[in-house]
C-alpha cells in the first residue's frame, strides 16, 4: 500500500505529542492531552479523507501508517 509522506508526518506528531504525557499531571497533563488529542483527530481526517479519495479502507490505511510510523521508531536508518 503506498502512504503518501503527509500521513506519515501526522502520526508520527501525534505520537510525539503522546508520549509527551509521560510524567506529567494536573493541568501540564490535560494541556498536553489536548495537544495529542488535536494531532489524533488531525490524523484521523486526514486518514479518512485520503481513504474516501482513493478509495481504501480507511482501516487499512490507518493500520498501514501506524506500521510504517512504528516501523520507522524501530528502525531509524531505514
Amino acid at each position: 500500500m503506498d502512504i503518501p509522506d503527509d500521513l506519515i508526518a501526522l502520526e508520527r506528531a501525534a505520537e510525539e505529542q503522546r508520549a509527551r504525557l509521560a510524567g506529567l499531571d494536573g493541568d501540564e497533563y490535560d494541556q498536553q492531552f489536548q495537544a495529542w488529542r488535536e494531532a489524533a483527530q488531525a490524523v484521523q481526517a486526514a486518514i479518512a479523507d485520503h481513504a474516501t479519495a482513493t478509495g481504501q479502507s480507511r482501516y487499512a490505511l490507518e493500520m498501514a501508517v501506524k506500521r510504517a510510523v512504528r516501523r520507522s521508531q524501530e528502525d531509524p536508518a531505514g
